[in-house]
This record gives structure tokens, sequence and C-alpha cells, in this order.
């Protein structure tokens, strides 16, 4: 079997930025969190990916921004960051790595697109889910399409996702609804947090399985009753914050083949130069021989 890995290249690209010492290239544009992106998808392949694919946010805003103005905007990212964006779309595709840039959806749609045409695959064994974002927990599927933290080492099958947010997979966009989502800027509904929304949740499954009336709720929780008026009041409210937090599957993103690493281009000693990558572009070439 293949296993496939859908690496968050935008995820990537923020950690390294505040992770790295500066470094600029011959024309003093800041390229370090760029190198460290090209570094760490070197690691993965020398660890025995095959078949891997980086999503990016080619632009920031994203269909969500026109659902709910407080959506999360490009407003205050540091021009140096937000300038190896395209950097590292061009470097990547040099690499010979796929990449999967989003306009209209997010990066985490493009890996969550990547999930459902990796897991409809009969020939994939498993699929890691390379981000820390709690949003891609409703994409875990058993311990076949799991959620890998590269940085800490963490990885969370369906089972890791019960235990650390309480719910199903299936529920983490009501459970994201109801909580809110600062990372995205949506508030979620007044007084459910992150426990009670899980109690609720782990009996309803979904918001709209949720009883007005509290009354009728079978499971004991803490406030039931401001809870219910709460989501009965905000019930337009929740519906949105769960579409916002809804992860979309249908982008553009190519097959499993079309992820399968050969190699690098041509065009990549050039991008090797640039951001000065030294010795890693002779174990590029030595890894990519060993693969032919």
């Amino acid at each position: 079997p293949v296993d496939v890995h859908l690496l968050d290249g935008t995820y990537e690209l923020f950690r390294h930025h505040f992770a790295v010492p500066s470094r600029v290239d011959a024309d003093g544009i800041e390229i370090a969190a760029a190198r460290g992106v090209v570094n760490t998808v070197f690691m993965m392949l020398e660890e025995g990916a095959t078949h891997l694919a980086v999503a990016t946010d080619h632009t920031v805003e994203s269909f969500r921004n026109d659902l709910f103005d407080g959506y999360k905007t490009g407003d205050g990212i540091d021009p140096d960051l937000f300038g190896q964006f395209p950097i590292i779309e061009d470097a990547l595709d040099a690499f010979g790595v796929r990449v999967l840039p989003m306009d209209e959806y997010e990066a985490d749609d493009g890996l969550a697109s990547g999930a459902r045409v990796a897991r409809s695959d009969p020939r994939v064994g498993r699929v890691f889910l390379c981000t820390p974002d709690k949003d891609l927990a409703q994409c875990v599927e058993g311990d076949r399409v799991v959620q890998l933290d590269r940085r800490r080492g963490e990885l969370r099958d369906a089972d890791g996702v019960r235990e650390k947010f309480g719910v199903d997979p299936a529920s983490i966009p009501d459970w994201l609804a109801l909580t809110g989502d600062t990372a995205d800027g949506f508030p979620g509904l007044p007084g459910w947090g992150a426990k009670s929304s899980a109690v609720v949740l782990t009996r309803y499954a979904h918001i709209e399985a949720i009883p007005f009336d509290p009354a009728d709720w079978d499971i004991t929780v803490r406030g039931a009753a401001r809870l219910a008026a709460t989501l009965e009041e905000q019930i337009e409210d929740a519906h949105l914050f769960r579409d916002l937090a809804t992860l979309r599957d249908d982008a553009a993103v190519g097959t499993v083949d079309d992820w399968c690493w050969r190699g690098p281009t041509a065009g990549f000693d050039r991008w090797s130069e640039r951001l000065g990558l030294g010795r890693l572009t002779e174990r590029i070439a030595t890894l990519a021989a060993s693969r032919a």
C-alpha cells in the first residue's frame, strides 16, 4: 500500500518565519521561512514519504470572508512573511513537489480535498494530514486518515480526536461553531465552553439535534437552561459558524499519482542557489536517484 502525506504549507511557512533567524537572498528579499519549508519537505522525503502534496494559501482571503465580516484576513501579516508565499510555491514546484495553491478556498480545504482523494484510492494505506490545526480533526477517519503534528511528534487517529476534543471527528465543525475559533475570527456562542460543548455533542452529535428545551436534554450539563436559551436565540449564528468551520473537500487537487515525488526539475538549481541550500542539493539529487 501507498502512504500519502499532505502538508500544510501555510502553517509551515508561519512556523519557520517565527522560529529561524532572518536570511535574505542576493536581492535583499527575506527567504528564511521558505528555505525552512524546503528543508522540512526534504526531511519528510528522506524519512520515507513517497506521495506528498503541499497545500498553500495562494491568497489569504477566501469565500469565507464573504460569509462573515469578522473572518480572518491578511491584515497584520509581516510583509517579509507575506512575500514568501509565492516563493515557497515556486520553489517547491521546482523541487518536483506537488503544490496545491488555494484561491477561493484555504489551505485547510486543500488538505481536506487531498484526504478525500486519497482515502477513495484503494492503493492507499494511510493518509497523514501534517498539521496541528484543529480544523483538520474533522477529516480524521479511524486509524487510516490521521493527523500528524510533526513538530510535537503527535499522531492523532479518531480515538485521539475524541480524547483531545471530547467529540467524534464528524462533530468537530459543530464543536468549533459552539466554542468559537479565535484563529479564524469567529466567536462561537456565549457560555458554550469546550467541555459543555463536548458533553452535549457527544450525546447529540450535531447542532440541529440539540433540543431547545433543556427539559428534553437527557444529559446533565451545568447551566443547561442558559446554554439552551443561547442556542435558540443564536441558532442562525451557530449554523453560520459551523459553515465557516466545515472544510470543503471538492477542490481540484489531482490524483495520488500526481503526488508521487520523482525528483527535482531542471529549474531547481536556480532555487537552490537563491535559497542557499548548499549540500542539501546534493542530498536531494542522491535521494532522487535512489527513487528512480
